[in-house]
């Protein structure tokens, strides 16, 4: 049944994070009812598509056309992830006729490497972007701050958890105080989980994000982590979809988002009230299988959630 009282806010990324690693452009009129469904299923925020560069990106060369056909839900979030001027811009043009988001992400790296490779440019570029971003947007949007490979990176291994606490503390000044903060190649552990989160938690205003992959199977492991460190907000996607876009190539193996459903069916088994309608939850899933046309890598929509709850 839908928890009326949930105590963690969830936000879906299957429809961005997630598609952004399909080479095959998926149909707008799927990824628009997916992303209904995910809003009315009860997630309070649901990424929804990206303002990326089509010529990088050709999954989302349908940005605008979705949004303008998206029916939506109220006290919903619907976010565009945004990695420069111009696409805050693609985003205020969107909502000036009407049918724009309501929350943007912009993007920094924590290392050089990661951002040459995801961006083309330096941090510092980066950094003068984003407070270029933060002036056109002019508080029409909720921001929301992203830390790529804050965790560690795959091409300059091990990061200074003191440097990406900097970006947040950052972020923070800009005047964006949600934050996500990504483990993009599931490098973390619970304990580096639990020490940055307590390292963070008297930036002034913040509402801390975890954004985890599950790359090496502890992205679980770890929202269980940043849980008890006191964060109430999480990324996931069904499935365990996504990483990184499809022609910006990085990481080894498997590099997909922690998987929804299972999340849910943790959270929601340790008593955890995550506010999504369970009796749709894995009919969901399966909708996202068929939009992929394979099987998907969540455990809990081949096994059930777990009938001891």
């Amino acid at each position: 049944m839908l928890s009326t009282m949930s105590m963690v806010t969830l936000c879906e990324c299957f429809a961005r994070d997630g598609l952004q690693h399909e080479p095959a452009f998926i149909p707008t009129a799927a990824k628009r009812a997916l992303v209904e469904r995910f809003a009315a299923i009860g997630f309070p925020r649901v990424e929804a598509t990206s303002y990326s560069n089509p010529k990088v990106v050709p999954q989302f060369s349908d940005a605008s056309e979705l949004l303008k056909s998206l029916k939506r839900k109220s006290n919903t979030h619907y976010k565009a992830t945004c990695a420069n001027p111009k696409a805050v811009q693609r985003a205020l043009a969107d909502l000036d006729a009407g049918f724009g988001v309501n929350e943007i992400s912009l993007l920094v790296s924590a290392t050089e490497s990661h951002t040459q490779k995801n961006l083309r440019r330096t941090r510092a570029e980066q950094w003068a972007n984003i407070e270029e971003m933060v002036r056109a947007a002019g508080g029409r949007f909720r921001l929301v701050g992203t830390v790529s490979v804050a965790f560690g990176c795959p091409f300059e291994g091990k990061v200074d958890p003191g440097s990406v606490a900097e970006d947040v503390l950052r972020f923070s000044q800009l005047g964006i105080h949600h934050v996500a903060v990504g483990d993009t190649t599931g490098m973390a552990t619970p304990l580096t989980v639990r020490a940055f989160f307590k390292k963070v938690q008297n930036t002034p205003s913040l509402v801390p994000i975890a954004h985890f992959h599950d790359s090496r199977g502890t992205g679980l492991a770890n929202y269980v982590a940043a849980y008890e460190a006191g964060v109430r907000h999480f990324d996931s996607s069904f499935g365990g979809v996504g990483g990184h876009p499809a022609k910006v190539k990085y990481g080894g193996g498997h590099t997909g988002n922690v998987c929804t459903e299972d999340l849910v069916g943790l959270f929601e088994s340790m008593g955890i009230a995550t506010g999504i309608d369970l009796d749709q939850l894995l009919a969901t899933a399966e909708s996202c299988e068929q939009a992929l046309g394979r099987e998907l890598h969540g455990r809990v929509t081949r096994s059930g959630l777990n009938p001891l709850e």
